[in-house]
Parts: structure tokens; C-alpha cells; sequence
């Protein structure tokens, strides 16, 4: 049976798509980014495409892809269209899936949806991807709460970046959450260095 993931970060800029590689890569997963906002000519779709070995994966077309870098919704109001939740429908596929998010889970897509409606409308689990910064701690804490409190699923934890055993400890104390990986800073990104990220994952864990 394939397993399907919604992978959302803590906050922008936290090592998601690198996580969403390594993940598709270990899991020899498809990918589908549900909506991107900005960056169409070397699109989150296109990076993983880039960053993959294994030619079993497929990558499914985006439901929405906006011009303007910015919060969906905003990109959204900036070429007059609003985004309908009733169009975003998981790709079929017999394959393992990840399905990649747009910045937290608290993002607007419109005037009153945010991301975490689209993980629960596609009942899918979360894998949250966490970076070590000032404040991560209570981002990531507020991550996990936001998802129990929906009743979504928590598949488990990536963290990215320079490791810090400390967040993670207490993190762990204040949650039950299941550690997936520890994904270093990776200077080169490419091929070669997202394949050796992917066995960093413990795959066990999902």
C-alpha cells in the first residue's frame, strides 16, 4: 500500500524542499506542489525534478502556479483569481506520494482558508520540516499543537540545518513527536547530495 505525506515547514525558508527531495528520493515517491507562488521558471516542481535519482518518480502538475513570490492568497488577489478548494485533488498514482506545502501551515490560500484546511480536506499526515533558530522552539511547538488541535495526523519531525541537540530535547519533552531525520546544512545542493540526505531518514518511523 503507498504512503501519501503532506510536508509543511515551520516557517518559510526552513529546509522544505530539500526535506521534500530527500523524502521523494528515500521513498521513490511522486511529487505534487499544490500551489506555487512565484519562481515559475525554476519552480519547487522543477528542483525536486533536478534533485532526484531514481526514474520511477513522476512530478504532477501544480493546481495553481502564481507569478508574484508571496502568501498564495496574495498572489492569488494579484492576477484576479481565487483559489477553490474544491479543484485541489490528489494525482492518482499507485506510488508513494509527497505533496509539498507553501511556507507554514498557517498560510492563507484565500480569504478563509489557510494550508492546514488543505491537509484536512486531503486527509493526509504531516511531516513537519523544523529549523534551529531564535524562536524555532516555539514555532515548532506551535506547529504540532496547530495539528493535533485539527486532528491531522503528525507522521513526524525533519529537522534541517546546523543540529542543536538542546531545541530537540526540549521539544521532545513538551511532545510526543517521532524524529524522521536530521538533515544537515548542505552547501552544494544537487543530485549526489540529496541521495546521501535521503539515507539519513529513518524510514521506519512512517
Amino acid at each position: 500500500m503507498s504512503k501519501k505525506y503532506f510536508v509543511s515547514g515551520i516557517g518559510t525558508d526552513v529546509g522544505k524542499t530539500i526535506a521534500s527531495a530527500a523524502l521523494v528520493e528515500a521513498l521513490k515517491a511522486d511529487y505534487w506542489k499544490p500551489v506555487q507562488s512565484g519562481e515559475l521558471e525554476n519552480s519547487d516542481s522543477m528542483k525536486i525534478a533536478n534533485l532526484i535519482s531514481n526514474a520511477q518518480t513522476k512530478i504532477h502538475q501544480e493546481t495553481y502556479r502564481f507569478k508574484l513570490p508571496a502568501s498564495p492568497h496574495l498572489s492569488a488577489n494579484e492576477e484576479q483569481v481565487e483559489i477553490e478548494m474544491e479543484k485541489f485533488k490528489i494525482p492518482e498514482t499507485d506510488s508513494n506520494l509527497i505533496v509539498e506545502g507553501a511556507g507554514g501551515l498557517l498560510v492563507p490560500l484565500s480569504e478563509n482558508k489557510l494550508i492546514i484546511d488543505l491537509i484536512e480536506m486531503l486527509k493526509l499526515p504531516v511531516i513537519l520540516v523544523a529549523r534551529s533558530y531564535l524562536g524555532s522552539i516555539n514555532h515548532t511547538l506551535l506547529s504540532i499543537e496547530a495539528v493535533k488541535n485539527r486532528g491531522i495526523k503528525l507522521a513526524g519531525i525533519v529537522y534541517s540545518g546546523s543540529p542543536n541537540a538542546e531545541t530537540e530535547r526540549i521539544i521532545s519533552v513538551f511532545s510526543d513527536v517521532t524524529i524522521i531525520g536530521r538533515l544537515p546544512e548542505i552547501e552544494t545542493i544537487d543530485k549526489e547530495h540529496i541521495l546521501e540526505a535521503s539515507r539519513a531518514l529513518d524510514l521506519a518511523a512512517l
